[in-house]
């Protein structure tokens, strides 16, 4: 009985990450400071995952390469990717990305995140240009990746990353720039199913 006790004690109290699957490494306590969205409640799970996942990404460049992208390919069911020279780019960028401050949600981010995440989603847009006048006058960042597709955090993040098909590699080089604000919204698209608008600011 005390065995089962201490087991279950045990169990319950190790530490997890959205990462935890990929290696028990990303259970070391220094990541769950990684998630600084935790007590923002006006970001939905998903959202606050979003920014835990790009936390731990720039915290250790080398072990989200290590255990995660170069497994992604794979574990995403998407073998073709490995042939991808933007994938390819990606391994090398991240070889020599040094580690960068934490990014903690900012609610001004996430009301000119949110709302052209929501319109852009009604009309079926795609792009950063604020197509209302009210998100217009919420607009408020200094670099702002925009993503279309999936609802999955991790996709999301590691997709931005990849950054296929956009020669400049503009959202990858903002999700590695020395910000340490972002705001998040994932919201319903006409035509894509989701978007995911990060807005970052210093």
């Amino acid at each position: 009985m005390i065995i089962a006790i201490w087991f279950l004690f045990f169990f319950v109290q190790q530490p997890s990450t959205p990462l935890s699957t990929f290696s028990s490494e990303w259970n070391n306590k220094r990541y769950q400071l990684c998630n600084t969205a935790e007590n923002a409640p006006y970001l939905s799970r998903a959202e606050r995952e979003i920014i835990y996942i790009l936390n731990m990404a720039r915290v250790n460049p080398t072990l989200f390469l290590e255990t995660i992208i170069k497994n992604y390919p794979v574990f995403s069911e998407r073998p073709e990717l490995a042939n991808s020279s933007y994938y390819k780019s990606l391994l090398t960028f991240l070889q020599q990305q040094k580690p960068l401050p934490l990014l903690y949600p900012d609610e001004k981010l996430f009301e000119s995140a949110r709302c052209h995440a929501i319109s852009a989603g009604k009309e079926g847009y795609a792009g950063h240009d604020r197509i209302s006048q009210q998100c217009k006058g919420q607009e408020n960042f200094l670099g702002e990746c925009c993503f279309y597709g999936s609802s999955d955090p991790l996709e999301i993040i590691i997709d931005l990353m990849i950054d296929e098909d956009v020669p400049s590699l503009g959202h990858r080089t903002i999700l590695f720039k020395n910000f340490t604000k972002i705001g998040v919204s994932l919201q319903p698209h006409k035509k894509y199913r989701w978007n995911a608008v990060l807005d970052f600011a210093r």
